[in-house]
């Protein structure tokens, strides 16, 4: 299973990567796009709207099911990626780099508090 060390992850998951401005980037694990086959459609959040953390706020859906994607952490919806609505396949090819949206997070800290790479692993099953 591919869960790059940089990265934060959810039981639900979500990979988060905090970027240098402050933002978090959120996208579905390789394990998520896997177990899920060719994605077919992406419902992305509206722009500033607000996440709790844990609240559904996005779909996916493959061939074989339709899968909610949670807000890893407490935030405004600042950015969402246009690009893999167009193409939902392109998160098939490269998970990690195909990103769904971006959180300007309530917390700063909430974002380290999720799981790690060989946390997620095991979370997993891996």
């Amino acid at each position: 299973m591919n869960t790059p060390d940089n990265l934060r992850y959810t039981a639900s998951h979500e990979w988060v990567r905090k970027e240098a401005d402050g933002t978090v980037t959120v996208g579905i694990t390789d394990h998520a796009q896997e177990a899920l086959g060719d994605l077919v459609f992406i419902e992305l959040p509206a722009l500033a709207r607000q996440l709790a953390a844990g609240e559904a706020c996005a779909v996916v859906e493959s061939v074989k099911a339709a899968s909610d994607i949670y807000a890893p952490v407490a935030g405004e919806v600042v950015a969402a990626n246009d690009a893999v609505t167009a193409a939902p396949e392109s998160v098939n090819a490269d998970a990690y780099g195909n990103w769904l949206f971006k959180l300007k997070p309530a917390n700063a800290g909430d974002a380290d508090k999720l799981l790690d790479a060989a946390g997620y692993a095991a979370a997993a099953g891996a």
